[in-house]
């Protein structure tokens, strides 16, 4: 576990990027025309699937690519032609990036060592050509033991300075790559998926000492991944991408309650998103969705809002948003009963696929619900939580409540 004391930060930093984009020689654009504002002390996510352009963005920030576009600030200071060495940001990687050699310790003090004065011959020469400056560098290289052994502390990892990288679990090297970022002292950290290498367990764990780190140093984060769960939890905010732009941008329960449009609503949730596709058609007075036989009417704030939509719509909704008819009071729609397809049981859920309007249906349900392949059920479904979309766009025609 972490620590509990606090550690204190001089500067935090907002980092903003305006109209970035990284265009390869081939005319590939893996970053097309992102802007953000990652506020100071934030802790941002940056999720989409592979290729998106979310670790290319990151490596802009830190200076590992070259911008063909844009601009990137940090703490006010436009960065683009900085090395990574003067951006004032510390990385940790998905490998750990940890010298193989060097002990735990020595992996700590590493960079702090170089920041301040390098090898000896180094310190001997600049104490010849500026002795000021090589005072206030000894002075900052005798405080790189008290650092090292306090980010030690705060990772639990003080038992392990005297060993090297191949004696340690993976999650004891996520570990020292995470404090050889903090003893840096930066003014943003950036995460590139750091958990990937880890089991599902660990995984888990380190998700929780990874928000408590972020809480106690307060500190502007910048995280990459392609897990949903990762980005749900850790996010105060989530950046979803797809070919290279930004899809949405919002906290993450509105993200996965209310998305911008099909790619991010597809991209959370643990089983499939149920897609129907209809048409809108007026009833007397009534305004339904229809598909086949098949007809839902609109609910009166739907009735408003749907005026102004084309009429060929997809509807969309999550499969715990479905119950089934006979053992849950109505949630607002009632599906006409279908035959069960496939039953997956995951413990504490059970997985049912079925056949409803020539679509395959998914509805999550509890663990012990009684069903089986052939069966018929009715199921009903919370109308307040469907989603509505354009077919032809796929944007999100209303936002919904969570």
């Amino acid at each position: 576990m972490l620590s509990g004391r606090r550690w204190s930060f001089a500067q935090m930093a907002e980092v903003i990027l305006e109209g970035v984009t990284k265009q390869f020689p081939d005319g590939t654009k893996a970053v097309d025309n992102v802007s953000l504002n990652i506020q100071d002390r934030e802790f941002l996510v940056l999720v989409g699937p592979s290729g998106c352009g979310k670790s290319t963005t990151l490596r802009l920030v830190a200076g590992l690519e070259s911008l063909s576009h844009g601009t990137i600030r940090i703490g006010g200071r436009a960065v683009n032609d900085l090395p990574p060495k003067d951006r004032d940001i510390a990385m940790v990687f998905q490998n750990y990036a940890l010298y193989p050699h060097m002990t735990v310790y020595k992996n700590l003090a590493f960079g702090l060592r170089l920041r301040y004065g390098g090898g000896f011959g180094a310190r001997v020469l600049r104490r010849l050509i500026n002795p000021r400056r090589s005072a206030e560098l000894s002075a900052l290289r005798s405080g790189i033991d008290a650092r090292v052994r306090q980010a030690a502390a705060r990772l639990s990892i003080e038992k392990l300075l005297h060993r090297k990288p191949h004696e340690l679990s993976g999650g004891e090297r996520q570990r020292v790559a995470l404090g050889r970022a903090i003893v840096r002292d930066p003014a943003a950290f950036l995460f590139d998926e750091p958990l990937s290498n880890l089991d599902a367990k660990l995984r888990q764990q380190m998700r929780t000492e990874l928000k408590q780190l972020h809480k106690s140093l307060a500190a502007t984060t910048i995280y990459v991944t392609h897990d949903q769960i990762e980005a749900m939890t850790l996010g105060q905010r989530v950046v979803v991408m797809d070919r290279g732009q930004i899809q949405q941008i919002a906290p993450p329960q509105v993200v996965y309650r209310e998305p911008a449009n099909l790619f991010v609503a597809r991209f959370f949730g643990s089983t499939p998103l149920n897609l129907v596709k209809g048409n809108l058609e007026r009833n007397a007075d009534e305004l339904e969705f229809v598909c086949g036989p098949f007809r839902l009417k609109l609910t009166d704030q739907l009735r408003s809002a749907a005026g102004f939509w084309p009429r060929q719509i997809t509807l969309g909704f999550r499969s715990e948003d479905l119950r089934i008819t006979d053992e849950s009071p109505k949630l607002g729609w009632e599906l006409p009963a279908a035959e069960v397809t496939q039953v997956d049981r995951w413990g504490d859920a059970s997985v049912v696929y079925f056949r409803w309007a020539a679509e395959s249906l998914v509805a999550k349900l509890a663990g012990d619900v009684h069903a089986r392949v052939g069966d018929r059920m009715r199921f009903s479904l919370d109308a307040e939580r469907v989603m509505w979309f354009d077919t032809a766009t796929e944007l999100n025609l209303v936002k919904n409540k969570s």
